[in-house]
């Protein structure tokens, strides 16, 4: 071939081409792309255990600060570190019934319902926690039957490491189990695998056992309730407005009452002892003070609003902050004994080397159990708040505040009692309670004549909806519910027998 020195050379260029060209570098474009996003992908979620484990080791080296006894102090140490692990754990799976209502009400921001819920849960722990701690820590198990005080620090090291790894496990494949429940049946698990059937009370434990079934009964009676009294009062009354604002302060002093009141019994009692009556006293003064304040509020708020539901809903948002709130300090009262309630014996065992009838709760074994909450629903939470809020039922301002509030003065009562019942049972109880009311009403609209779709002219999803309202879940709740206790027990009693082993080995 001649060589025609005329013909123009072709110019160098970086760019492809042919068609070929043009796949490969789109390939190696999208291969670039998919490398940046693994890369972050595989970074952010190690941010959150990043963290969780700092707050661990925090509460460990705080431990080692508060409780510096030489050689045993080591046991403290682990048992801060556990309880922190456990605290951890209850923030990222329990908060998400107290917050999840308002959430998927749109009454609040997911960045709201955070903040709100930790201040809340922080104050309900350290303020109000204490009573049911020392359920936790003496009432499940006879110290005294375990014979050897070191035998019952095993036993309560045994139940947070059972306990924790049973819910960290649970919330990882997304299972509704209570905390509350890993606590008890592993404290009971780590007695029996201790000194037999015997150590175990089992009168606290009947009890405790009774108000499982009792917890969520009552809520969802008090929310079924509570949303008839809304319905028969504001809904159906030929001015919904007028009668809003009407009612929607009270149903706000009322639940400043209940809250006004259990403050003055349990958290002021550091301060100065209050009897019932006065309490009480100091209940209705505030419910008074917040109804004369939230009136003119209401009443503004509602000015120029047409006279349908959709304007109800809306006046709803506030007293369903506030009922949220209020189940976020009732909750923290009553979960921070599956915290720090061994831990609590563990420090008392260890620092007098012997068992006493009441347990003093040290201010930095709460601060762990308060904060460690916190900082599992700041890092965990929000995933589980979505769930509840929305894919378990179909909540408006209305039913999510019935059902807030029926869950806050439930837990309430069974944090006066002293009884450690879940959060979990109580709220699912509340929503299928709210849930139940419906269909009831529903049913007695049809036989009234109201006029109403066929349910067979219905789509499917809304006939579900309305005929099967959460008893698709049904099963895997109470399922759920029946296993925890045991297998948090057994797990329990396992981690004693490695202990055992491992200190006779040693």
């Amino acid at each position: 071939m001649r060589f025609d020195a005329t013909q123009p050379e072709e110019p160098v260029t970086d760019k492809p081409q042919t068609p070929n060209q043009w796949r490969t570098l789109d390939k190696d474009l999208g291969r670039i792309i998919k490398i940046e996003k693994a890369t972050q992908y595989v970074g952010q979620p190690l941010v959150a255990p990043g963290i969780a484990f700092a707050f661990i080791l925090l509460a460990a080296l705080t431990a080692g600060l508060f409780f510096g006894k030489g050689d045993t102090s080591f046991v403290v140490i682990a048992a801060a570190a556990l309880g922190a692990y456990m605290a951890l754990n209850i923030g990222a799976n329990d908060v998400a019934n107290n917050m999840g209502p308002a959430v998927g009400a749109n009454a609040l921001t997911m960045g709201g319902a955070i903040v709100i819920a930790a201040l809340f849960e922080s104050a309900g722990a350290l303020l109000a926690g204490g009573d049911v701690v020392s359920t936790i820590s003496k009432g499940i198990i006879d110290p005294t039957g375990l014979g050897d005080p070191q035998v019952f620090i095993w036993a309560m090291m045994s139940a947070l490491v059972s306990s924790a790894l049973w819910v960290n496990l649970a919330t990882y494949v997304g299972a509704p189990v209570s905390t509350t429940h890993s606590v008890v049946g592993g404290v009971m698990g780590a007695g029996i695998a201790a000194a037999g059937l015997s150590a175990v009370n089992w009168t606290t434990m009947g009890a405790i056992a009774a108000s499982w079934v009792i917890s969520p009964v009552l809520g969802g009676v008090i929310a079924a309730l509570f949303l008839a009294f809304i319905k028969h009062n504001i809904i159906y009354q030929d001015d919904k407005i007028a009668a809003a604002r009407r009612w929607v302060p009270v149903l706000i002093g009322v639940m400043a009452g209940v809250f006004a009141t259990y403050l003055a019994m349990k958290g002021l009692k550091k301060i100065v002892s209050i009897d019932l009556p006065t309490a009480l006293t100091i209940g209705v003064v505030i419910g008074a003070i917040f109804y004369v304040t939230t009136a003119p509020l209401i009443r503004r708020q509602s000015e120029g609003m047409e006279n349908r539901n959709r304007s109800i809903k809306a006046l709803f948002v506030i007293p369903l902050v506030f009922s949220a709130a209020l189940l976020s300090f009732a909750h923290g009262a009553n979960d921070v004994a599956n915290a720090v309630g061994p831990l609590a014996a563990i420090v008392h065992t260890e620092e007098f080397g012997s068992f006493a009838a009441k347990v003093e709760i040290p201010t930095w074994v709460m601060v762990i159990g308060a904060l460690g909450i916190s900082f599992g629903l700041f890092l965990f939470g929000p995933k589980l708040i979505q769930m509840v809020g929305s894919q378990i039922t179909k909540l408006n301002p209305m039913r999510a505040y019935c059902v807030a509030l029926s869950a806050a003065i439930t837990v309430i009562v069974a944090s006066w009692l002293g009884l450690p019942v879940s959060s979990t049972h109580i709220a699912v109880g509340a929503v299928f309670g709210v849930g139940f009311y419906r269909e009831y009403h529903l049913e007695r609209r049809k036989k009234k004549g109201a006029k109403l779709k066929p349910p067979e002219k219905l789509p499917a999803a809304e006939r579900k909806r309305r005929k099967l309202v959460r008893r698709s879940h049904f099963m895997t709740i109470v399922a759920a519910w029946v296993i925890t206790v045991p297998a948090a027990a057994v797990l329990s009693s396992l981690v004693f027998y490695l202990i055992h082993i491992l200190r006779a080995v040693a």
